[in-house]
């Protein structure tokens, strides 16, 4: 299923029903008077989250959503049928912005959640409700009201405990691979990943959901690259695990790479609680993982995992770690299950 995360949408909500003009006319009744009813009100524009959504794909292929209008009303007294509610499904995790694609409008961060975005108009009156003292035959009924409309712009933030970053081919999806079931992209060039993934790992009876985002490169904030337009998914992460590649000439320098685009794009990215992990220790001699460890350490870094994607050294260490900063609520799997990562992946 091909990942998308943003989509713009024209929604508009069911137009009411005009109200009738009718009299009644029936055999040897003189004075049948106005009977006509009252017109069908306009359906409503209803966004709702459901969990077995991952991604807004769905709206690349309709881009327009009309809800139903209400029927006119008729002779004898007869309302016009209301028009049904048009329910949108979203991702969980889903904004919803303005066409200016700053206004948060909503934002659907819980399962089973429904908001009426747009009202339906109210059906318009027929003339049996002008009827009074003075005016015993009115022939006028008002018209049905207006829907509303408008252009939208959906925007998902994967709902993840944990966010990996780090520069292009810093080890991310390998390692999240290792850890969960998820299988992405893996290859020897940078940007292999080109959208987000999830996974989930299970240790000591707990499971904990991590985010890989595309790797962050220096001036990503200002669009080089794959830019910032990812960043988003990590900003309801509770905790980030940045990976720096161990067998990079300047392991600081790409700590600090990272670090200021995170700060550049903002929304608190940069004080998050942060594990850092020198990655491919197996590819390095003991002596320069700990020179490199040591360097690290002097930028102010508290402590330095090491860490081997491919082998899977420290793995376990670091997930404890990280199971640190999540609830303790979490769902609780079988222990003797509590040393294998499964997944689910969208």
């Amino acid at each position: 299923m091909k990942f998308l995360d943003q989509a713009k949408v024209f929604v508009k909500s069911g137009k009411g029903g005009n109200g009738c003009v009718a009299f009644r006319r029936e055999k040897n009744i003189e004075y049948g008077g106005p009977n006509g009813g009252d017109g069908g009100r306009g359906g409503d524009v209803i966004f709702y989250t459901d969990a077995n959504l991952n991604t807004l794909i769905d709206f690349r292929y309709r881009q327009h959503f009309k809800a139903p209008v209400g029927q006119d009303g008729q002779g004898k007294d007869r309302a016009g049928k209301g028009g049904d509610d048009l329910r949108i499904a979203v991702p969980i995790g889903t904004e919803i912005l303005a066409e200016d694609r700053e206004t948060v409008l909503v934002d659907l961060t819980e399962a089973d959640r429904e908001i009426v975005l747009l009202d339906g108009g109210n059906g318009g009156w027929g003339n049996a409700r002008f009827k009074s003292s003075t005016n015993q035959a009115p022939r006028n009924a008002n018209p049905g009201h207006l829907g509303e409309e408008r252009w939208l712009w959906l925007r998902l933030k994967l709902i993840a405990d944990v966010g990996l970053v780090g520069l292009p081919n810093a080890g991310k999806s390998t390692f999240l691979s290792i850890v969960t079931s998820a299988r992405p992209k893996i290859a020897n060039y940078p940007f292999t990943t080109l959208h987000p993934n999830l996974g989930v790992a299970y240790l000591d009876g707990r499971e904990m959901v991590l985010a890989d985002i595309p790797g962050l490169i220096e001036g990503a904030h200002e669009g080089s690259g794959l830019g910032t337009r990812f960043l988003g998914h990590i900003e309801r992460c509770r905790a980030l695990l940045h990976l720096v590649d161990g067998t990079a000439d300047d392991v600081v320098g790409s700590f600090k790479t990272v670090r200021a685009e995170l700060a550049a794009y903002g929304a608190g990215l940069d004080e998050k609680t942060e594990i850092v992990a020198l990655n491919k220790c197996d590819s390095i001699s003991d002596e320069e993982t700990a020179e490199k460890i040591a360097a690290l350490k002097a930028e102010g870094v508290a402590h330095v995992f090491e860490l081997s994607g491919i082998s899977g050294q420290g793995r376990t260490g670091i997930l404890r770690a990280l199971f640190e900063t999540v609830p303790a609520n979490r769902k609780v799997v079988d222990e003797k299950d509590s040393e294998e990562v499964v997944l689910w992946t969208p």
